[in-house]
């Protein structure tokens, strides 16, 4: 019965990404991903190094071609070949209930009303809101391709509001997790946290009903949390892959805290799907603005069997 019901749930998906005209190769099953989206310009400047098989890899980044050659007004406005604006004309601005019923907003990408491939959820860090999740313009451009390529996939990409970075925070977003879990049975989700929205990653991933829907995290310039150790995800069940992403020179979060906690998961749970990307010279938000979002999480698609 239980193999049943997951045949079904992954032929329901995969209808959906070929109604959302993903390509499918001749001779090959369809898989869930998400479709190239302007490649050639977000691709990683070089790589440097690569140490753990290629799960960690530090990219060549330099301020003046990454930002004052790709952006309009740096930091503000990136050039226009970086962008696709069509893509708004499906994002809205939406209520939702939180923990404790509580009203807050959140910004939608992609058709809420029907049944999504996959979930993309951004959660902003200190003095964010969400706004921050939705900009075309700033961190490179980055935010408009993972839009675009959400919505590509059949997809909806979300970036809420929330009350703050303890057990309420948590609370609000886990109740939107679940909420778009139901009505996309069996879609997986992915969360990414930017700076100190990694708090509210790391609770949920110790929550087992959040992370029972949970299909990766993406800590971009974030911090360590060593309770991760003692969830399930580490001890034997359900893994949930982990993608962090750092600057070198992050003067919020240092690289070295978190490159240690990459080793150390990696020691207590041999083979855990984790990859460790370091921006070389990189300063705190260098990772939402440099991180290949496509190539992530494809993989992370990859590893959970889609």
């Amino acid at each position: 019965m239980a193999a049943t019901k997951e045949t079904k749930r992954r032929a329901r998906l995969i209808a959906l990404a070929a109604a959302a005209a993903l390509l499918i190769t001749a001779g090959e099953a369809a898989a869930l991903r998400l479709p190239a989206q302007k490649d050639s310009l977000f691709a990683y400047p070089g790589v440097i190094e690569t140490r753990d098989g290629g799960d960690f890899v530090v990219v060549d980044y330099d301020k003046q071609r990454d930002i004052h050659q790709r952006d309009e007004v740096p930091e503000k406005k990136v050039q226009w070949k970086y962008v696709s604006t069509g893509v708004n004309w499906q994002q809205g601005h939406y209520d939702y209930d939180g923990g404790n019923g509580r009203k807050l907003r959140f910004v939608g990408v992609g058709n809420l009303k029907r049944e999504a491939t996959m979930i993309v959820i951004f959660l902003h860090g200190q003095n964010g809101t969400r706004f921050l999740g939705a900009d075309d313009w700033s961190f490179g451009g980055n935010f408009n391709r993972i839009k675009n390529m959400v919505v590509n996939a059949g997809g909806i990409y979300l970036s809420p509001d929330f009350t703050d970075f303890g057990a309420r925070g948590a609370a609000d977003v886990k109740s939107l997790m679940l909420d778009f879990a139901g009505r996309s049975p069996g879609a997986p989700i992915f969360l990414a946290c930017g700076s100190y929205g990694g708090k509210l990653c790391w609770q949920l991933a110790d929550d087992p009903q959040a992370a029972s829907v949970l299909s990766g995290m993406l800590l971009l310039g974030s911090m360590p949390d060593d309770g991760f150790l003692s969830t399930a995800a580490v001890k034997g069940g359900r893994p949930i892959p982990l993608y962090f992403g750092h600057g070198s020179a992050d003067n919020v979060f240092a690289w070295q805290d978190q490159a240690s906690f990459f080793d150390r998961i990696r020691s207590a749970a041999p083979g855990y799907p984790s990859k460790f990307v370091l921006f070389q010279t990189g300063s705190h938000g260098t990772p939402i603005r440099m991180t290949d979002w496509r190539q992530v999480i494809n993989w992370m698609l990859a590893t959970n069997g889609y």
